[in-house]
């Protein structure tokens, strides 16, 4: 099946033209290709019709842009009926490019961009993390923009997991989560780029394949976007940045398959090295050659390497490419031409250029350090041609390598029981220390200050707000990316606990939340991105998963009117011992009208009112979690009630005098309530005793307000006037929190929620 060619390289024929299906499916296990015996067999009746058997480079090359991490061909059926299209006249590029391009203000855009390293993470934490982060810089700055801020929403096992409940394997979660803090720490700090906002979630769920999502945003002017295909026929192809090795091959048909016990082993080579070292004037000589109008295209080298950047580029441009792979810089001697072809190596951009351009983009790449070399042309005919040593070693119709299959996959419900208990603790002050100090709630300080979250002075409301070294969490970031006073508010948001007992309510609820903390430090909803975690999409009760989560965005965001302007599907999140929690983490934008006008997020003293109704809603709560209550109604929201309040809630910031605001979200009020008492030290007393249900319950579309005393009665009564519920709870005030039904004293409180994280580590 594997005969060597006559060339002074390594090159093999590989006979399809004659292979049964039993010997396709070996095919493509001995060679990696994770492609299924229908796909082998789409490609041998191809190459029946070329009238030849296929080199192994063009085999590798059509793995590359066949895997569900570059096509998405497992998803993008249901994505377009569900979730594509929601229109805003303020979109510049949605799902079409790297990134999404939304407009700022008359003069600029904000880039943004989210997506996944799980499988990598999962071998080597530190390394995967890493070019995470270096990967999602690129996407930012192939639209010719300039990265100003990176988020990273985490998902690992329950970090005090016994040593022998590890299976074979499989890494522990804490050592999994000090790699991975400290991968995205290292590059981000070192290229320059804050890390502003995230989350971390502990579960079983993640205990075999962790989630490391990572995103980011950029600034850019409107006349400097820089679109990623190729330009026009005659252009060269110039390959800058670091140079081709054997790191990282494989690395997306490895992140299109499940992880299992031997994965450690056989997969560490797909994991990329980065260098940011290299990446930070990287981005200089690439914002450079984009300022003086330079290129007429530019796409970073990711997923399938150059295989899938000359192919993606030229078929959106409706071009072809000729390609001298000997010209391309290598890290050692002897490689393959495949393993050139399909190479991760990171740290690398394609730019497309016009001849008489060429030596400017040469000089300008040579004055910053960075390599830069010729490797090609786009030429006029749809077909790729490489040649290799003076020898042709491949040539393929574009359309037929990029323009994937595309399933339309079953899915099938699974049988569910269904529970509505609803009990009080039997100590109400225990169990609210409990969900204090609970890692997913608790101080995420030992990750945050590890991040440089202040770097290039952008950061106007950052992270962590307070009394300094006594801060609490903020609801989202705020950036001032440009002179003006005008902002961009950003936040991440999931909840894997709800959406792994209802996939359609959890999203819901999840998108609701990314609403409500855009909403609470005063900025506009203005897009958002997403990044989908799933197992295996070839069972069908995880492709269901799947199809509700989708089917919930497109609901929320259509009825919002909030448009998706990236993202990213994750699927084969799963090992023999299960699946991930479905996880669809949501990366929110908003407009931050006056950055001089962000509410605060912690008590100053004042009347607190409640925003929104509360139900007994406890479904993925918490206090279910805390106090093993089986419930699965998980909270309920619509778009039209989230954007009444929201609109409401917005309004509300201009006409009254607003001292602080928090979203309620895990852990109820009760946690809003105790997260706002710890940013100032100050304490809090409710005018009546609250039960479990108004404390605990996680109902969605709910804030808590603080105003001044003399004005509490207009703000609750401006709410009722529009039909929608507000209620004084209580005032700011002393050293207790004293829920009526309970109190405790501040610093205790204080003490479990700072210590709840912190202890792993001390």
């Amino acid at each position: 099946m594997y005969k060597r060619v006559n060339v002074p390289f390594e090159l093999y024929e590989i006979d399809v033209l004659n292979a049964s299906d039993e010997d396709l499916k070996k095919i493509s296990e001995d060679l990696g290709l994770a492609l299924s015996v229908e796909e082998m067999k789409r490609i041998q009746e191809y190459f029946r019709k070329k009238g030849r058997n296929p080199y192994d480079i063009e085999l590798q090359s059509i793995a590359q842009a066949w895997s569900e991490h570059c096509c998405y061909k497992s998803s993008k059926y249901y994505l377009k009926q569900y979730l594509f299209g929601i229109e805003a006249d303020y979109v510049i590029s949605a799902i079409k490019e790297d990134s999404g391009v939304v407009e700022f203000d008359d003069e600029y855009a904000y880039v943004v961009a989210l997506e996944s390293h799980n499988h990598p993470s999962a071998i080597e934490p530190y390394g995967g993390a890493a070019t995470g982060i270096g990967g999602i810089l690129r996407d930012v700055l192939c639209m010719g923009a300039q990265p100003i801020a990176l988020i990273d929403p985490l998902f690992f096992g329950n970090l005090d997991t016994p040593y022998e409940r590890i299976p074979k394997g499989v890494k522990h979660p804490l050592y999994l989560f000090s790699g991975v803090v400290a991968g995205i720490r290292d590059y981000g700090n070192r290229v320059g780029i804050p890390t502003v906002a995230g989350m971390v979630f502990f579960d079983d769920g993640y205990l075999t394949n962790c989630l490391v999502n990572v995103g980011c945003i950029g600034i850019v002017r409107k006349d400097r976007i820089i679109p990623s295909k190729a330009g026009n026929v005659g252009d060269l192809f110039v390959l800058v940045g670091g140079l081709t090795g054997r790191d990282g091959i494989h690395g997306v048909t490895f992140a299109s398959a499940e992880l299992d016990e031997k994965s450690e082993e056989e997969a560490r080579g797909a994991v990329q090295l980065g260098n940011p070292i290299m990446k930070e004037p990287l981005i200089h000589a690439c914002l450079e050659v984009v300022e003086k109008g330079l290129l007429t295209g530019m796409k970073d080298l990711g997923g399938g390497g150059l295989s899938c950047v000359i192919g993606e580029m030229v078929y959106a441009a409706g071009f072809g490419a000729e390609v001298y792979l000997d010209k391309v810089p290598l890290k050692e001697a002897g490689m393959a031409p495949w393993e050139i072809w399909i190479s991760e190596s990171q740290e690398r951009m394609m730019l497309t250029v016009k001849p008489e351009h060429v030596d400017e983009v040469l000089y300008i790449f040579q004055k910053w350090d960075i390599p830069a070399t010729v490797i090609g042309k786009v030429i006029p005919e749809r077909v790729i041609r490489i040649y290799y040593k003076g020898y042709k070693v491949y040539e393929l119709e574009t359309d037929f390598v990029v323009k994937a299959p595309e399933y339309c996959r079953m899915y099938v419900k699974p049988k569910i029981e269904e529970y509505d208990e609803i009990k009080e603790p039997d100590d109400y002050a225990r169990v609210f220390l409990e969900m204090l100090s609970h890692p997913n709630v608790a101080f995420k300080e030992w990750v945050i200050r590890q991040y440089d979250h202040e770097v290039r002075g952008k950061t106007v409301l950052k992270p962590l707000r307070g009394r300094i070294n006594r801060e609490t969490h903020s609801d989202a970031a705020v950036l001032k990316p440009t002179k003006s006073w005008r902002g961009l508010a950003v936040t991440a948001d999931v909840n894997p606990w709800m959406t792994k007992i209802d996939p359609y309510w959890g999203t819901a609820s999840s998108f609701d939340e990314m609403i409500r903390n855009l909403i609470a430090v005063n900025s506009i909803p203005h897009s958002f991105a997403d990044c989908l975690n799933f197992g295996n999409p070839e069972k069908p009760e995880r492709m269901w998963e799947f199809v509700e989560c989708v089917k919930a965005l497109g609901w929320m965001a259509k009825g919002y009117g909030l448009p998706c302007v990236s993202g990213n599907v994750s699927f084969y999140n799963e090992t023999p011992y299960g699946a991930v929690n479905p996880t669809p983490t949501l990366m929110g934008i908003g407009i931050v009208e006056d950055i001089r006008k962000i509410n605060k997020c912690y008590f100053n003293g004042g009347a607190v009112v409640l925003i929104g109704e509360t139900m007994p809603e406890f479904g993925g709560s918490l206090y279910s979690h805390v106090v093993g209550m089986r419930n699965t109604r998980v909270p309920r929201t619509s778009p039209e009630k989230l954007k009444r309040y929201a609109e409401a809630m917005l309004k509300s910031f201009k006409e009254f005098n607003v001292l602080a605001c928090h979203d309620v979200a895990e852990g109820g009020i009760a946690v809003a309530i105790a997260e706002m008492c710890f940013g100032n030290g100050i304490g809090f007393k409710a005018l009546s005793s609250m039960d479990f249900i108004k404390l605990f319950s996680e109902s969605n579309t709910r804030w808590i307000v603080e105003v001044k005393e003399r004005d509490a009665e207009k703000y609750v009564e401006f709410f009722k006037e529009i039909g929608l519920k507000a209620e004084l709870i209580g005032y700011s005030e002393g050293d207790y929190i004293d829920f009526g039904s309970f109190k405790v004293e501040l610093v205790k409180a204080e003490d479990a929620w700072r210590n709840g994280l912190n202890k792993y580590f001390a």
